[in-house]
């Protein structure tokens, strides 16, 4: 006699009312660092392929930026306003050296620092970057209106700023 093939099991059945149709993210929309996340990765998405052009990292953006408005600016200063890691700052600057953006200077009061300064290449590329920038949020933004996009940033900083 040959045993007999056991029909395979069935798997087991979903318990009526446990499939997920549509995620509920109501709570988590409730949350202001979630909301804020998710805006920043809507930005984020639109400006790494935008600022590819550049070879700018949205950090590095921030730097050069800093750096274009600040001219003089310490490390120190750019580590404080950017809450980056003294460590992290050295080769990004290091890099941006490298690809002819940015120069060192003798800080004119502090022998121990050194100022940060755009080359005119630099120059040239943050412009061109910033313009870039303030056209890609408007379009990773249609659903907000002018007045709406002045709003939010105004409540954005609230957050973060400290009072004046």
């Amino acid at each position: 006699m040959t045993p007999q093939a056991q029909p395979e099991a069935d798997p087991a059945p979903v318990a009526a009312g446990l499939a997920v149709e549509r995620v509920d993210t109501s709570f988590l929309e409730t949350l202001i660092g979630y909301n804020a996340r998710r805006a920043a990765l809507t930005i984020i998405a639109t400006f790494i392929p935008r600022m590819a052009q550049f070879g700018l990292r949205p950090v590095e953006f921030s730097v050069l930026t800093l750096i274009g408005h600040n001219p003089g600016i310490t490390a120190r200063q750019l580590c404080a306003t950017l809450d980056l890691q003294p460590p992290n700052l050295v080769g990004m600057i290091k890099g941006l050296e490298k690809r002819s953006l940015l120069e060192k200077r003798d800080h004119p009061s502090d022998r121990r620092a050194q100022g940060l300064h755009l080359t005119p290449a630099g120059e040239s590329q943050l412009e061109q970057a910033q313009a870039t920038a303030l056209a890609l949020e408007v379009d990773a933004t249609p659903r907000l209106t002018p007045l709406e996009r002045v709003t939010l940033l105004r409540l954005l900083r609230k957050i973060y700023q400290p009072d004046h």
